[in-house]
């Protein structure tokens, strides 16, 4: 006897204009307004991470950033979509909330609920113009393409009001994969009725090949997880151990990259050894896995704590004067 199930069909789905919104359009950085917004952040590791970003653009290698919805968020879209151009990220990745957010702020310019309002109410995610992100992933299947593509196209082709500052729609526009990685149940859009979970999990399966792709292409590369505490370590984990068994079958390697991890846990000051079982360290994925493990031979790793409201654009300033010193060298070398 099968269990039973909840019947979505059941659920009321009010408009957008109804929601109040925590975040609006004026959180958005500007490449004009990243020297502001990082208040003079400086931290070591950025003048290494900024020249590790150029070289593997310039060798061709991946530069593959990991991003929590926090970090679009807190404004740094336009930022990235700038370094895409530039071909200085080469791969984006982001958790299902972060295609949300983003999607929002395209379509309406406007983003975020109040958990604690809305679900006292029963109405937390259950708005409609939102639930309208699932029309991609069966498009997504029809066309044999990945989820983030798929959505990113739905704002580029539809012509969404704010699709200039949209990421997704930016990696469709420039053919950068800005990758979707979804975990079943955890994002406002799966309570919709027209949600399509089979559809979701094999476009954002898509997806993750894609992203594993990227991954093989990582030795002389860097990756970075901007404030994903789980699913972008587990995922880049996987990830490399597929890339790395290739490569190993070709008598290759994939271990003379850098990694980097952004967030705003206190890991102390040794980020390059694993901290004990009996420390609550030990189970801050980010520190382990990609800041010891999978760099242990040949690679190097960075820990850059602060809010990414400030990290972010901090790491792009230094991002693009490292390529303009870089283009500069180049000129000179060119002359003599």
């Amino acid at each position: 006897m099968p269990f039973e199930t909840f019947d979505r069909n059941q659920l009321h789905l009010r408009p957008l204009a109804e929601r109040v919104h925590d975040i609006q359009r004026d959180v958005l950085i500007s490449s004009e307004a990243a020297e502001h917004a990082a208040e003079g952040f400086e931290h070591p590791a950025l003048p290494v991470l900024a020249e590790r970003i150029v070289e593997a653009r310039d060798r061709g290698a991946s530069v593959i950033f990991f991003c929590g919805a926090h970090v679009l968020r807190q404004g740094n879209g336009p930022l990235l979509i700038d370094l895409m151009q530039r071909g200085l990220l080469t791969h984006l990745a982001l958790n299902g909330a972060g295609a949300i957010h983003d999607f929002e702020l395209a379509m309406i310019g406007q983003t975020c609920e109040s958990v604690a309002r809305y679900v006292s109410e029963g109405q937390f995610g259950l708005w409609h113009e939102t639930g309208r992100i699932n029309e991609a992933a069966p498009q997504a299947v029809r066309d044999q393409m990945g989820l983030g593509e798929a959505i990113g196209r739905m704002i580029e082709e539809e012509r969404f009001p704010y699709r200039e500052t949209s990421v997704l729609a930016a990696g469709y526009r420039l053919q950068v994969p800005v990758t979707v990685h979804v975990a079943i149940g955890q994002d406002i859009i799966h309570e919709h009725p027209n949600f399509d979970a089979a559809a979701t999990g094999a476009a954002s399966y898509t997806d993750f090949l894609i992203f594993t792709r990227s991954v093989s292409r990582l030795e002389g590369g860097a990756f970075l997880n901007i404030g994903t505490a789980v699913m972008g370590p587990e995922i880049y984990l996987k990830a490399l151990a597929m890339a790395r068994n290739v490569a190993h079958q070709r008598g290759e390697s994939i271990r003379r990259f850098t990694t980097a991890v952004f967030d705003l846990v206190d890991l102390g000051e040794d980020t390059a050894h694993e901290a004990p079982k009996h420390d609550p360290r030990y189970y801050f994925r980010p520190f382990k896995t990609i800041l010891v493990r999978t760099v242990a031979d040949g690679g190097e790793s960075y820990y850059v704590q602060g809010e990414h409201r400030m990290t972010v654009p901090a790491l792009y300033r230094r991002t693009l004067a490292a390529a303009a010193q870089n283009g500069h060298n180049k000129k000179a070398t060119q002359e003599r």
